[in-house]
């Protein structure tokens, strides 16, 4: 089975958990105070997505990519606040049925597209977009160059590119044994290429072209959201879900000790990106 057989099945198999127990956004929320319990896990996940447009100072834009969308939270999202027609792709077919279903019950059929494809697809299509939106979706890609390539194609001049994605820390030094033990098991229990780090992308994105590139490390405002998750999943509704999803539903939840282990660790970095195409 191909690596992207493998996130697709995963996908399919334990997002209608997620949903169940988490609702349509698919990604870490943001806790400025670094604790859970403050605000609601949609809140933290919506204020998320505020958090990084602002920083991105977005204020416009009439067509959006969302790369990696999930069930198209964040492209629903984005159309409503920027007016803009959206595509949102994603591996998995169930996400893209239920994502479908929500724009239906939004009444955001017109806006936002959903489609079941590899993002990686997209290169050479000719369509050009204002914003390319890409939540925590990088991390599935192996060749991250050739996909900060292709984004630089999909944008319109002065487009946009903000991408969200784990990271692992900055080297040197280089990556103790330890370390690697602990990414391999979060590679393998989520279906992921080995990560670089959040300098390594600035400089796939300058070698593809992108110009004002910044970027951060959050994941000191996002890690709290690995301890809902456990949470969560000691309710008893989570627990028969997990069972009803099947023993890779089930690893993925295993996984989630690694990847608390590796932002105490300070191994993992939840970086976020912006860049220009001039």
């Amino acid at each position: 089975m191909t690596l992207n057989e493998r996130i697709g099945k995963f996908y399919d198999q334990s997002t209608p958990l997620w949903l169940e127990v988490w609702g349509e956004h698919m990604h870490h929320g943001y806790y400025e105070n670094g604790e859970v319990g403050t605000k609601t896990h949609t809140q933290a996940q919506l204020d998320l997505v505020a958090e990084i447009l602002k920083w991105g100072k977005v204020t416009q834009a009439s067509t959006i990519l969302d790369a990696g969308c999930g069930v198209g939270g964040s492209a629903r999202l984005l159309a409503k606040q920027f007016n803009a027609k959206v595509l949102a792709v994603t591996l998995s077919p169930v996400q893209a049925a239920n994502g479908r279903r929500y724009n239906e019950e939004a009444g955001l059929t017109e806006q936002v597209t959903i489609e079941a494809k590899d993002m990686m697809s997209l290169a050479g299509t000719g369509e050009k977009y204002d914003l390319i939106w890409s939540m925590e979706s990088a991390e599935h890609i192996a060749d991250k160059q050739g996909l900060l390539n292709m984004f630089y194609d999909l944008l319109k001049p002065n487009g946009r590119l903000i991408m969200a994605t784990w990271c692992h820390r900055k080297e040197p030094p280089t990556l103790e044994q330890s370390e690697q033990k602990l990414l391999g098991k979060i590679y393998e229990l989520y279906h992921l290429p080995p990560m670089v780090s959040i300098a390594t992308i600035e400089g796939f994105a300058r070698t593809a072209g992108f110009q004002a590139i910044q970027s951060a490390d959050w994941s000191d405002i996002v890690a709290p959201f690995w301890k809902a998750v456990i949470q969560s999943v000691f309710q008893w509704r989570s627990i028969k879900g997990l069972l009803k999803a099947g023993w890779p539903t089930i690893r993925g939840a295993w996984a989630m000790r690694y990847m608390t282990s590796g932002y105490q660790r300070k191994i993992i970095q939840f970086g976020v990106f912006q860049a220009t195409k001039k």
